[in-house]
This record gives C-alpha cells, structure tokens and sequence, in this order.
C-alpha cells in the first residue's frame, strides 16, 4: 500500500462517523428494527456492531504498535450482536463512542512512522495481519455497513 492510499484510507476512518450519522439521521425505532437484507442485521445492530468492532480494532491496532508481534483475541460478532445492549441501547451512545474513536484513531495513524506500518499481530483466525492490513481491513469494514443502509433506504424509499 502506498502513503496515499493509506491517507485515503485514514480518511475513510476518519470521516465515517459523520458518514454513519447521515446514513442513520432521522430513522425512526421502526426503520432502525429494520434488517439491511434478508437474514441480515437490523440497522440498529449495525450501528452497535461499528461501535464494538471498532473498539476492538483500535485495540488491537495500539497493541501492534506498542508490542512485539502480539496475539489479538477473536470474538463473536454474532453474539455481541445479540447481547441486550445492542437491542435496547439508543444508537446515539454508539454514534458518541465512534466520534470519540475515530478522532483518535485517525490521530493516531495519522502520525505513524513509515516503518511502524509492517508490524505484525497474530490474528488466531486469520494468521499474520500488518498493520497496514488492520487500516484497510477497517477502512472498508465501515463504509462496507454504510452503504448498507443507504442502500436499504434507497429500496425503502425513506
């Protein structure tokens, strides 16, 4: 990946809570009930989801950089997805947590040496992930479920 592909993607990080918030702004409790497809998530889900999975991400991006090689621990989206948090929760607290996030993490990587970007992590599922790998990885993982509800209220006509 080249520096200018990784300050697009930093970018991308950067501005997808503002991106979330007009994705989600003026949803009512029935649409956010709403699945983005069949089987899928709820929209209210999605929102709680970029919130955990984010905070893991940042996590395990500060853990790259700060130790050698480390192990970063799996979960289960699909359980975090159930959990009574998730399902009773108003999305403005997962909104507040990827405001705060994301200005952070973009700071971050924004300020990274050329060489801290090849550090490694063991991913159990996944093998050796860089760091580089992490930004991309999230990068598209946000603007991936922005688009899905976008793309649902498109079809929904709302």
């Amino acid at each position: 990946m080249t520096a200018a592909e990784r300050t697009e993607e930093i970018a991308m990080i950067r501005s997808l809570p503002a991106d979330l918030e007009a994705a989600v702004r003026d949803l009512n409790p029935q649409q956010l009930a709403t699945a983005y497809r069949r089987d899928g998530w709820t929209i209210r889900q999605v929102v709680h989801h970029l919130a955990d999975s984010h905070m893991n991400a940042f996590i395990r991006m500060k853990l790259v950089i700060t130790e050698d090689h480390p192990t970063v621990k799996p979960y289960d989206q699909d359980r975090w997805a159930e959990t009574d948090d998730v399902g009773q929760a108003d999305i403005r607290a997962s909104l507040e947590i990827l405001r705060g996030l994301h200005q952070r993490w973009s700071v971050l990587l924004e300020r990274l040496p050329e060489e801290t970007w090849r550090r490694t992590a063991h991913h159990p599922e996944r093998g050796e992930i860089s760091l580089e790998q992490f930004l991309d990885m999230y990068a598209v993982h946000g603007k991936t479920h922005v688009q899905q509800i976008t793309g649902l209220r498109k079809a929904q006509g709302w």
